[in-house]
C-alpha cells in the first residue's frame, strides 16, 4: 500500500472511528440522494442523524440544495443510511475524498448502494422531469477513483465493470415502477467533472458515445462501490434536455424546479424498491 492510497486508508480509518463512536447503527442499503431530492428522507423511520462536520476529516459539501449528513433509519424492515447532500469533485476535493463517504457507508455494513442523481438529458426521447434507470455508464471523464496503489482491503486491483449496475436490482426498479404507474425511461449516464454545464458541441459527443443523460456525480461513487463488492442500482432524474437541445440556457434553479417537481414519483420509487431489496 503506497503512501497515496495510505493516505485513503487512513483518513476512512479515521472517519470511520470517529462515526462509530457516535452512531452504532448497522445499515444493510445505502442511499445517496441527489440534487433537490433531499426530502426523501422524510419517509424514513429515523433512528439517528449525524452531520457530515461532525466526523473527524469528511468532506462537507458546498452546494446550495445539499444538507450535508447522514441519515440512519428504516425504509419498512429495510436498515438504511441515507446521504442528505454528496461531495462533488466539481467543490475541489480530491477523486478519494468523493468516493470516501461510498466507502464508509460500506465499512458501516451496507451491502446495496443506491445512487440517485439530477441530470440533463442527452436522448431526444427524453423530457424534463423523467426518471432513467442507469443501465451503464461512461467514466472516460472524470479520474479514475482506483488510480494509486490498491488497497487489498477494498478490492481487486482490476475490478471488472462489466456488470456495474445489478441485473436483479434492475429487475426490481422496473417491477416496482409498473406497480406504481411511474414512467422510468432507462439508459446509459455519463459523467463529467462540471462545475459549467457541458457546451452544444459536448453534448453531441457525448450522444455520440452512447450516453442518454449527462452530470456531475454517481460514476466514480460506483465504481468505488464495485470495487468493494457492493450491489449497486441507479436513478436519475433528468431535470432538463442538454445543451444545444433547446433554445434555453441552462441553470442550477432550473434543475431543482424540475427535481422538486418529481420528488414524490422519485421518492415512491426509491421508497418501494428499497423495500423489496432485502
Amino acid at each position: 500500500m503506497g503512501a497515496n492510497m495510505n493516505k485513503n486508508y487512513e483518513k476512512l480509518m479515521k472517519c470511520y472511528e470517529s462515526l462509530r463512536e457516535k452512531v452504532k447503527f448497522e445499515p444493510k442499503v445505502a442511499i445517496v440522494l441527489g440534487s433537490g431530492l433531499g426530502d426523501f428522507a422524510d419517509n424514513i423511520q429515523v433512528e439517528a442523524e449525524l452531520p457530515y462536520g461532525d466526523i473527524e476529516g469528511f468532506p462537507v459539501s458546498t452546494v446550495p440544495g445539499h444538507a450535508g449528513k447522514f441519515i440512519f433509519g428504516y425504509l419498512g424492515e429495510v436498515p438504511v443510511v441515507c446521504m442528505k447532500g454528496r461531495v462533488h469533485y466539481y467543490e475541489g476535493y480530491p477523486i478519494g475524498d468523493v468516493v470516501l463517504p461510498t466507502r464508509l457507508m460500506k465499512m458501516m455494513g451496507a451491502e446495496i448502494l443506491f445512487l440517485t442523481n439530477a441530470s440533463g438529458g442527452v436522448n431526444y426521447d427524453f423530457g424534463a422531469g423523467d426518471l432513467m434507470m442507469i443501465t451503464d455508464h461512461i467514466s472516460t471523464f472524470v479520474p479514475n477513483p482506483l488510480i494509486g496503489e490498491n488497497v487489498e482491503e477494498w478490492g481487486t486491483r482490476f475490478p471488472d465493470m462489466s456488470k456495474v449496475y445489478d441485473l436483479e436490482l434492475q429487475d426490481i426498479l422496473r417491477e416496482t415502477a409498473k406497480e406504481n404507474g411511474i414512467p422510468m425511461k432507462e439508459g446509459v449516464y455519463l459523467q463529467f467533472t462540471g462545475p459549467s454545464f457541458e457546451s452544444p458541441a459536448e453534448i453531441r459527443m457525448a450522444r455520440t458515445l452512447g450516453a442518454d443523460a449527462v452530470g456531475m456525480s454517481t460514476v466514480v461513487e460506483a465504481i468505488a462501490a464495485n470495487h468493494m463488492g457492493m450491489r449497486i442500482c441507479g436513478i436519475s432524474c433528468v431535470c432538463n434536455l442538454a445543451a444545444g437541445m433547446t433554445e434555453n440556457p441552462l441553470t442550477h434553479e432550473e434543475v431543482q424546479e424540475a427535481a422538486n417537481k418529481t420528488a414524490p414519483l422519485f421518492t415512491k420509487l426509491v421508497a418501494e424498491s428499497v423495500k423489496k431489496f432485502i
